[in-house]
């Protein structure tokens, strides 16, 4: 019988992260979606959270409304760049709390898309296996 590695990465240390391999994400406790997702407009349009029409306004009009609404928790100005909102736990407010899935997968931003080619550690990530049960 082969015997199960377990890893005990931890979120705000990139040195612990692991070398992603493909296959990877398919028992980890979505870790990654504990970390603040940076998102530009045109994330908030496939997201569905702002239409294309929306896009058209200032950003720091648009910033005011999703902050109100609780789907951003920060804009930064310069930039243009919101920060999604994040649950007391840290988790991501689009996360499933017990599949721990994405629901917004299919139109996620591209921060999520491209993780762990970017982020902290590049072609690292903060796996942490599922609970068996």
């Amino acid at each position: 019988m082969k015997k199960q590695i377990r890893h005990h990465c931890h979120v705000d240390s990139p040195a612990t992260w692991i070398k992603y391999r493909k296959g990877l994400c398919n028992d980890c406790r979505a870790v990654c979606c504990s970390l603040p997702v940076e998102v530009r407009v045109e994330d908030l349009v496939r997201m569905e959270l702002i239409d294309a029409f929306e896009a058209e306004e200032p950003a720091k009009q648009l910033a005011k409304r999703l902050k109100k609404e609780g789907l951003i928790d920060h804009f930064n100005f310069k930039h243009e760049i919101f920060t999604l909102a994040r649950r007391a736990n840290d988790d991501c407010i689009f996360l499933d709390q017990i599949s721990r899935r994405c629901t917004i997968y299919a139109r996620r931003p591209a921060t999520c898309r491209n993780h762990p080619q970017v982020g902290p550690r590049p072609g690292y990530c903060a796996y942490q296996q599922q609970a068996v049960r």
